[in-house]
């Protein structure tokens, strides 16, 4: 039988110094198999962490925590359980996110595996999970789920890895200086990977310059003898070399990778393959030769892939499973998944990018559906609503666009959203599709006009509504998508 996540004992010691008074008298015979902030994704045998929020405050689940099976709940001093038996394990903490900070904080101090933190301005969530099936292959590993990223989500992974895992990869985002190093902090990882940097966020910094800084303060919780990988291509790379190069001591280990076959680089490429459906790569990964294929399109994923590749090099992992595991990576929900709607003789092409935008991501979005070909009368059609968090730059940011759907030659540009319209106002009449303020007028408009063997990549920030596009159309029956085909 595995061993338990937590002991009770081992619960009570991490969070001692922030257990309130009566705490000397909990029970510690009880284990807990989970951690959860959620009552719908509760399991049974699950510690609850009741976090208070603007919105929504756990306190109010506590009950029902325990009725899905909770082992014990986290919960503020003052909080008063009407219904629940005596027998209920309820540790008062003064402070709940605190409480679960310390839980992480203990698993992380416990854990004896590799730990890898992944960040940058676009491809975390992709980066973090390619490269969680890559050392799979060689061990047990422990990742952040979904883009568990921030104050809340950092914490929440760690307290959820296991004394036994082999390796450990996790997610850091940040959206404002100083964030990374409080999450850093917490993981102390072996090695920090960044994978761009881009324009995401640009508005809470004073130029690239500084979010570049912003980004290389993952750097600074590297355990001693740790390692830096850093995208040789990007044009901040001397920035984050600085920045790595000047962490514990200037004893970090630096590698860099580069898809554009920059042979001073640790990690590159030395022939690469693009087609619609994957990508056929010939690289260099630390002085070993290696050659694969990976499952979804684009260069970025083929940047990404050199990035998991050096990390799995470096911790020692078995590198020639690693590659061979990239061409089983499909996209990920959100991130580049393709689905084929409607009969598949004449099925009409959906890739899902509608988690996330940004000018970074949208150029590599949209370099990669230029590789779908033409069939019959297909067209390649994107779908874009706006991208936030761009500040007074916003306007030209989005116009700038053009240039990228040029190069890529899309047919047609559906735009949604009030800054979206910058683009659609850039567009020539030949690409120039509608232009509609809301989700709902978009799929109004998908569903009157797709054709057969149309390629349709949706993309816009999470506020733009775009997830709500793809939704809707994975969820028409095949008699709505063949009626939209025939239209």
């Amino acid at each position: 039988m595995a061993n338990p996540l937590w002991k009770g004992s081992q619960v009570i010691a991490a969070l001692a110094s922030n257990l309130g008074q009566g705490s000397e008298k909990i029970s510690t015979d009880w284990v807990a198999n989970g951690v959860s902030i959620d009552t719908r994704d509760l399991k049974p045998g699950d510690i609850f962490v009741a976090l208070p929020g603007d919105n929504v405050d756990g306190h109010d689940y506590v009950e029902a925590a325990f009725e899905a099976g909770a082992a014990a709940a986290l919960v503020r001093p003052d909080f008063v359980a009407h219904k629940l038996g005596a027998k209920a394990i309820i540790l008062p903490v003064v402070d709940v996110l605190g409480a679960l900070e310390a839980l992480g904080r203990a698993a992380r101090a416990r854990s004896q595996a590799h730990i890898i933190a992944v960040t940058g301005s676009v491809g975390k969530t992709s980066v973090k999970e390619t490269l969680a099936a890559a050392l799979g292959k060689s061990g047990s590993v422990h990742a952040s789920e979904r883009s568990f990223n921030n104050h809340i989500g950092v914490p929440l992974s760690l307290a959820r890895l296991s004394a036994e895992a082999d390796y450990g990869v996790f997610e850091l985002g940040m959206n404002h200086a100083g964030e990374l190093t409080d999450l850093v902090d917490m993981v102390r990882p072996h090695c920090a990977i960044i994978t761009t940097i881009g324009t995401a966020h640009i508005e809470n910094f004073e130029n690239m310059t500084a979010l570049a800084r912003a980004k290389a303060e993952v750097f600074s919780g590297l355990v001693e003898g740790g390692t830096a990988i850093l995208p040789r291509d990007n044009e901040h790379y001397d920035t984050l070399k600085q920045s790595a190069g000047q962490c514990i001591g200037g004893q970090a280990r630096l590698i860099d990778f580069s898809a554009e076959g920059n042979v001073q680089a640790q990690a590159c490429t030395t022939q690469v393959k693009l087609h619609e459906a994957c990508s056929c790569v010939t690289a260099r990964i630390l002085d070993q030769d290696v050659i694969y294929k990976i499952g979804t399109p684009g260069a970025h994923h083929v940047a990404n892939s050199l990035a998991v590749l050096a990390a799995v090099q470096n911790a020692g992992a078995d590198l020639a499973l690693a590659a061979l595991s990239l061409a089983d990576h499909e996209g990920l929900s959100g991130r580049g998944r393709r689905y084929r709607l409607g009969e598949e003789d004449a099925a009409i092409t959906l890739v899902d990018e509608s988690y996330n935008a940004n000018p970074t991501s949208m150029a590599a979005a949209l370099k990669a559906m230029g590789l779908a070909p033409r069939l019959g009368r297909g067209r390649r059609i994107a779908v874009l609503g706006d991208m936030a968090e761009l500040g007074k730059e916003a306007p030209a940011l989005h116009a700038a666009l053009a240039q990228n759907i040029e190069q890529a030659d899309i047919d047609l540009v559906l735009t949604c959203g009030d800054l979206m319209m910058h683009l659609h106002n850039h567009l020539p009449p030949g690409r120039m599709g509608p232009h509609v303020g809301t989700a709902d007028e978009v799929m109004e408009i998908l569903n009157r006009d797709l054709r057969a063997n149309d390629v349709v990549m949706v993309k816009g920030s999470n506020s733009s509504g775009m997830g709500k596009v793809v939704d809707a159309l994975l969820a028409s029956s095949a008699a709505d998508i063949k009626k939209a085909r025939v239209g």
